[in-house]
């Protein structure tokens, strides 16, 4: 189950040409694929690419008219090992993960197969996951493009040069028989807009011809001597060449601006709409991207083409390079390309603009100022009053909410049932003191953050247990190491799990079963619970560790028991038994759970259906104000409420209406052995005459037994 229904958005891909296609960026490269007669599709999901994956998963029935094969790979190196099948076969194929933690991944594979070169039109369509709202370590695609030879496109953020980009992919890959990778950034990811629609194409060559007329072409195997002579020199002296020819005569790079200026701007196609912005605030240029400063943007920003290059450069006084991330790759090459020749325009870059980080407009305002009041003052004659961001932040209404509203650190969703599992582990490490605990990719990760304050590494997908193999040392404690059940299929069962059973490894491994790969929007994966019609599920984690070696297993099929949970988790630290002590927490992922009962809930209740949805509070009267089940939970919806009572100087816990009814806090409470303040309400929608007759009957019994309290009371006049 993902994120969302792309239902509605699948009928936009049957748009046809000359029809307006508007929606997100992200949709309008799915169309794109299908107008570019793409033949298979593979992936993994993450953001800023998620979306590509769902809405192909939803268009079954599009992508089977066309005769088009997709899949949800297993990992990132899956997906990329797909695209062996363009290297022998005219056949177009597309692949798409998260960068660059996706791209590390996928390294083995996309190593070869830029060695090997292609036939077909081979695309990589990478969610360049950097800046600011990033989730992954800031490194960029740029250095994996220049070490294995694949082109590198980035597009300007609109939907009409995205849509084109992947059109001239697939042919810059067919013309330079190479693997060529497409960026997008977050914000060209969820851009919106339009462009004209063509007719969708069918494959040129099918996947069942190609199966059915095997190919077998020595010199395409990665296998020395071929890949130590053959295929580098390839690289060199023909794919190169005619990748350059063809982004030179196709002019896949632009220029705007006027022809001639005492300077310009070479700028990443991902940046334009940055520096368009950072123009329009200098008073240099208008909101439709007119602009008195010429631009050369890279939609390739690899390769270089050095002729165009240098024919911009020529005549300018000095250029700046706007290349959002670090190193600073292409200011490098710009230097070079420009020496070579003897032209002596200045080349600013970096020493303008920051080494790392976001180019929001305020930056590249910031940056082209400095430029510009050095290389060229009188272009900022006029310059209109800038705003300052500085400014805005250091006014008194800013600054006066700092104190009215909290932080926000990230953390678990309301019911999340991994909650309790870290709760337990609080727990435990009351008894048996602090733990070495190795972390992994996912929801799980949100455990180092208050209140758990859990983990000390993260070293990659589904390698939290791998991360603590170096402590398989004779101690008076043992590693916890947690991973999830997405982790666990990409990588953990062979690289964790396995690994830990081949060296006997006596750490605790928590394999954290949720029933998708939730952070990445929910979708199904080998072990989900549903019924996936295209997809074989349920298939057993537990049986999967035991499979393989493990012997000391333990399956808990509902994490919210804090008790349960802490127990087997002390006997896993405590136990005998050699090797490792895998234990397997499971409960499906309450924002799931919600996106699938909800509409089901609302719907009967609308149809007159009597139904009961269970709510949880506390009781004044009994809480004492001790908050131990906030410190152990950390769960949104509990919050603090002051008394009116005088006495009473202390808030006591309250839960608000974002409650799901898991029970967690309860759960937590009676584990610590707290306080029994928790109770259980259930509010009946659409009551049946005996549920209307059973609450005359308890309001009754109840308000006698409040008269004869209230009656019995000392008061004081």
């Amino acid at each position: 189950m993902a994120e969302r229904s792309f239902a509605r958005e699948v009928e936009d891909l049957k748009l046809g040409e000359g029809d307006i296609f508007r929606g997100e960026g992200i949709l309008a490269i799915t169309k794109a694929l299908l107008q570019s007669g793409v033949a298979y599709v593979g992936g993994y999901q993450g953001s800023p690419i998620s979306h590509l994956m769902d809405v192909l998963a939803d268009a079954k029935p599009v992508l089977d008219e066309l005769g088009v094969h997709f899949e949800s790979s297993a990992s990132e190196a899956t997906a990329a090992a797909m695209l062996a099948a363009s290297v022998n076969y005219p056949l177009r194929g597309a692949v798409t993960w998260k960068s660059t933690a996706g791209t590390n991944v996928a390294s083995d594979a996309l190593t070869n197969l830029a060695s090997s070169g292609v036939k077909g039109g081979a695309l990589i369509i990478l969610g360049e996951d950097y800046g600011e709202g990033s989730s992954i370590p800031q490194e960029r695609s740029h250095a994996f493009a220049m070490k294995s030879q694949m082109w590198l496109l980035d597009p300007r953020p609109n939907l009409e040069s995205i849509v084109k980009s992947v059109e001239d992919g697939f042919a810059l890959s067919e013309a330079s028989n190479t693997p060529v990778m497409l960026t997008v950034r977050i914000r060209a990811c969820h851009v919106h807009g339009q462009f004209v629609a063509k007719d969708n194409k069918r494959p040129a060559y099918s996947m069942k011809e190609a199966l059915e007329n095997p190919v077998r072409d020595l010199s395409r195997i990665v296998l020395p001597p071929v890949s130590i002579t053959v295929h580098d020199k390839e690289k060199l002296n023909k794919r190169w060449p005619a990748a350059v020819d063809f982004i030179r005569d196709q002019q896949l790079n632009e220029f705007f601006g006027p022809d001639e200026g005492p300077v310009g701007i070479v700028l990443q196609g991902g940046m334009y709409n940055s520096v368009i912005r950072g123009l329009q605030l200098l008073g240099l240029a208008d909101s439709y991207g007119t602009t008195s400063i010429p631009l050369y943007v890279l939609n390739v920003t690899y390769p270089l083409v050095d002729d165009e290059l240098a024919k911009f450069c020529q005549g300018k006084s000095a250029i700046l390079t706007v290349e959002e991330g670090h190193p600073d790759y292409i200011e490098q090459a710009v230097n070079t390309a420009l020496r070579r020749r003897d032209i002596q325009t200045r080349v600013a870059g970096k020493d303008r603009l920051p080494m790392g980080g976001d180019y929001t407009a305020a930056v590249m305002m910031n940056g082209i100022q400095s430029f510009l009041a050095e290389f060229a003052p009188p272009l900022l004659g006029n310059q209109p009053p800038v705003p300052s961001a500085d400014d805005v932040l250091a006014s008194p209404e800013i600054a006066a909410l700092g104190d009215v509203v909290p932080a926000r650190p990230a953390g678990f969703c309301t019911g999340c049932p991994e909650r309790p599992i870290f709760a337990a582990m609080k727990l435990v490490e009351k008894e048996l003191g602090t733990h070495h605990i190795s972390a992994d990719i996912g929801c799980h990760l949100f455990s180092i953050l208050p209140p758990f304050n859990i983990g000390g590494s993260t070293m990659g997908y589904g390698l939290g247990p791998a991360s603590a193999s170096a402590f398989n040392v004779d101690a008076d404690k043992r590693p916890i190491s947690v991973m999830g059940d997405g982790g666990f299929w990409h990588n953990g069962l062979s690289s964790s799990v396995g690994n830990a059973v081949y060296n006997k490894h006596p750490g605790v491994i928590m394999i954290v079963d949720n029933h998708y790969a939730a952070a990445t929007g929910g979708q199904d994966i080998l072990s989900s619970r549903a019924n996936n019609p295209l997809r074989s599920t349920n298939n057993s984690i537990t049986k999967a560790v035991k499979g393989i070696g493990a012997k000391w297993v333990r399956q808990i099929d509902r994490t919210y028991d804090v008790g349960k949970m802490r127990d087997t988790l002390k006997a896993a630290l405590t136990s005998n038994e050699e090797g490792p002590k895998v234990i397997v927490a499971s409960s499906e992922c309450m924002l799931n759970k919600q996106r699938r009962e909800k509409p089901l809930f609302s719907k009967s209740v609308k149809d007159g259906k009597r139904m009961v949805r269970e709510r949880f509070g506390v009781d004044e009267d009994t809480c004492t104000g001790d908050h131990a089940c906030i410190r152990l939970s950390g769960c949104p919806s509990l919050s603090l409420k002051h008394l009116d009572d005088p006495l009473r100087d202390d808030p006591v816990a309250a839960i608000d209406n974002s409650c799901v009814g898991c029970g967690n806090c309860g759960e937590v409470s009676e584990a610590a052995v707290l306080c029994p303040s928790f109770y259980r309400a259930d509010i009946i929608y659409n009551p049946s005459r005996t549920d209307l007759f059973m609450a005359r009957v308890r309001s009754a019994v109840i308000g006698f037994f409040q008269k004869r309290r209230h009656a019995r009371r000392v008061s004081f006049v």
